[in-house]
């Protein structure tokens, strides 16, 4: 009897675990080995303020929930100890956040991961912590923009100044 309610806690951990992968736009596996309780306090407090759920997950409910979403790929990164952070809406925010960590902890270490459906290799996630955040993206767009903006004021500022001229152009050589 116990053993029959064991298995339920389990597939409900699997299903919802499955379904919150099926919801989210990005995840990290990692290996968490070696951290102390003041550093993983830190590292889960930053990535709960960027929105991405951190918690340690065992590799057989993990491998469960992966076969469950397609992700079977990232089933031989399980192994070790394995934390999973999981964002619901940045791309980028759990491999950058824990690609920051694992540079000042050499024990922790990213093992793959997975974004907008493509699975990613350590490499992969490392390369994703490497681009702009979304914010960061959206500035510079602005910015291009802006100074775009800017150049066609100041010219055409010119145009109005020499009494609404446009600047001769130059002459092409006659053909002959």
């Amino acid at each position: 009897m116990a053993s029959a309610q064991v298995l339920e806690q389990k597939q409900a951990v699997v299903a919802a675990l499955a379904e919150k992968i099926k919801s989210s736009v990005a995840g990290v596996l990692v290996d968490y080995k070696g951290i102390n309780v003041e550093d993983d306090t830190k590292l889960r407090a930053e990535l709960r303020k960027a929105g991405v759920e951190y918690s340690v997950i065992k590799n057989t409910l993990i491998s469960k929930a992966c076969d469950e979403v397609g992700y079977e790929g990232l089933k031989s990164s399980l192994t070790g100890m394995t934390a999973f952070a999981i964002s619901q809406n940045d791309q980028v925010a759990a491999a950058k956040i824990l690609a920051d960590y694992a540079k000042d902890h050499e024990n922790f270490v990213l093992k793959a991961g997975y974004v907008d459906g493509n699975l990613l290799d350590t490499e992969g996630v490392k390369a994703l912590a490497e681009i702009p955040s979304k914010e960061v993206l959206i500035a510079k767009m602005l910015g291009s923009l802006q100074s775009s903006l800017y150049g066609f004021a100041y010219a055409l500022q010119a145009i109005i100044d020499k009494g609404g001229e446009a600047a001769p152009a130059e002459e092409a050589p006659a053909a002959e």
